[in-house]
């Protein structure tokens, strides 16, 4: 995440806009963008539907896979 906000400028000048999708809820991501500096969006994926979609979902730790 933060190498994305190091990068935010040089990615939205290329016509980026960058989000962060995870599974905590909208409170926990806000704590956590605001202890990483970061200032582009974080979604909530609460009930795990768009990280099944993505394949990246982790069944033995009932928690997303980061790649």
């Amino acid at each position: 995440m933060q190498n994305f906000q190091q990068n935010l400028e040089k990615l939205e000048a290329a016509d980026t806009q960058v989000l962060g999708v995870s599974m905590d809820s909208t409170f926990s991501n806000a704590a956590w963008a605001e202890k990483i500096a970061v200032t582009f969006p974080l979604l909530s994926d609460w009930g795990g539907d768009v990280t099944r979609q993505y394949g990246l979902y982790n069944p033995k730790y009932k928690a997303a896979q980061s790649r």
